[in-house]
């Protein structure tokens, strides 16, 4: 598996549009807050959409605390991505201070 990304780290990836921006979480999570240019696939849908990702790409996992985020970036690791976990999840990019979509967005 790819080195794990801080949260500052993914947010200067997405800025050079460097990466795909997986949120694994489920669409209520998704719903209430995210990070924007990212693209929701739920954890149990992953093997269903793998097909739909960049192998040419660097792939960028999160989900809430980077439990299941982990989860995807090894499993994908394994079927020869580039596949990357942000650490400690949307908690600590909120944390961070940066930015979620809506702007009123929460981390459920």
């Amino acid at each position: 598996m790819g080195a794990d990304y801080t949260p500052r780290e993914v947010a200067d990836q997405i800025a050079r549009g460097e990466t795909q921006l997986i949120d694994v979480r489920e669409a209520d999570e998704h719903a209430a807050g995210r990070i924007a240019g990212g693209r929701l696939i739920e954890l149990s849908r992953l093997p269903a959409e793998v097909a739909s990702l960049d192998r040419d790409h660097p792939v960028i996992f999160y989900c809430r605390s980077g439990a299941r985020s982990a989860m995807a970036a090894q499993a994908l690791s394994q079927d020869g991505f580039d596949a990357h976990n942000m650490t400690g999840g949307l908690l600590d990019w909120a944390a961070a201070g940066l930015p979620l979509e809506p702007a009123d967005g929460t981390v459920a």
